[in-house]
């Protein structure tokens, strides 16, 4: 299998499967003397960690991270500090329960990666669906706590769940105190409450449903990225379709701005005190493929979880048409455990950039 890395000069490798016995990620390119330790990383993997309410999967993982490599600590770095070598990280499972999956382990789940591994590669993990997993995204999450040390505190990346199934949050009550007072990520406290009757008549139904992410990063300055093949917002779109079960992206406006007129969608500037103001952000923080120094605004569409207790029709590995349901631990709701992610995604992606933005202007 390839393509298990991300990125250019700052470049993450993942590795391990949902029900082995570790995942881990190897992060090449991070320059060396950059304080850093496992307590930097565990706060980000505490936010994405199953278990840690009834509206994700009970699957209960420590995600406890360790640094194998790229690290040293002497009298003179004052703490651990990278050494521009490549950074190990490593998470073991401790709560995989592959016995689940011993009566689906030769039909297809419907909407499930399955029948594309098979059909790719003959042969493929059942387990919670080994590589095609979830999990696999707690490493994106590690590796995005190293970029966002070299982003430095004055790039802020946050993110909220902004929508599930049909209940979307009204933008007037946006709080982002309220993102870590609630189990859904939501800036608005109101609709919380709502999707938690929403969410529990989804798993007596044995359902799931989706939802949409929108990640902001302030403090970007202009200038990142790069014409043509090399945009900011060519790769943060693709770093959100990385992740597992998104099936949509926009930026800014996004699919509305085919209906603004031109004077609504042109983010018109005036001259602040250091320089351009603009007015609106419709473009996202994006222009030409660079940075405008605005907020970069961008959100995800993640489909309802494939493995429900609901039974579908399908089809085995030999072609017999059955019936499925599934009855393991998973996410009614995969859209809130991917609020992590996409903020993750989004500081693997800039860390990359502000290297390739240095290594070409020098500045």
């Amino acid at each position: 299998m390839s393509h298990n890395s991300f990125g250019h000069l700052f470049r993450v490798t993942t590795w391990g499967e949902s029900h082995g016995p570790a995942i881990g990620a190897v992060v090449d390119g991070c320059p060396a003397g950059i304080p850093l330790t496992e307590a930097d990383l565990q706060p980000w993997l505490d936010l994405r960690r199953p278990g840690t309410s009834r509206h994700v999967t009970p699957r209960q993982e420590p995600d406890q991270v360790r640094i194998l490599s790229g690290t040293f600590e002497d009298d003179r770095t004052n703490g651990p500090v990278t050494t521009g070598t490549p950074i190990s990280l490593l998470i073991e499972n401790q709560d995989a329960r592959s016995k689940d999956y011993t009566d689906i382990r030769d039909k297809w789940r419907p909407g499930h990666a399955d029948f594309t591994y098979d059909a790719k590669y003959g042969v493929r993990d059942y387990r919670g669906g080994g590589r095609s997993s979830a999990r696999e995204t707690a490493m994106r999450v590690a590796a995005g706590g190293i970029a966002r040390k070299l982003l430095g505190d004055e790039i802020k990346i946050r993110a909220a769940l902004i929508q599930v199934g049909k209940r979307k949050i009204d933008r007037a009550r946006w709080d982002w105190d309220a993102v870590s007072q609630n189990a859904f990520f939501c800036p608005d406290a109101t609709t919380a409450a709502l999707w938690e009757a929403d969410m529990d008549a989804l798993r007596r139904d044995g359902s799931s449903t989706g939802g949409i992410v929108e990640v902001v990063v302030s403090g970007l300055p202009a200038g990142w990225g790069a014409p043509v093949y090399g945009k900011l917002d060519t790769d943060i779109a693709a770093a959100m379709m990385s992740i597992n079960a998104v099936k949509a992206v926009e930026i800014g406006a996004g699919f509305e701005s085919a209906v603004m007129r031109g004077e609504e969608a042109a983010d018109e500037m005036r001259l602040g005190k250091n320089g351009p103001e603009f007015i609106g952000n419709s473009n996202g923080g994006v222009l030409g493929g660079i940075s405008t120094g605005q907020d970069l605004v961008v959100r995800f569409a993640v489909k309802p979880t494939s493995s429900i207790r609901t039974e579908r029709n399908t089809l085995d590995r030999n072609m017999n048409e059955t019936v499925i349901a599934t009855h393991g631990r998973h996410d009614p709701c995969v859209g809130i455990r991917a609020v992590p992610v996409g903020e993750a995604m989004a500081a693997l992606t800039l860390a990359d950039h502000k290297l390739r933005h240095l290594a070409q202007t020098g500045c």
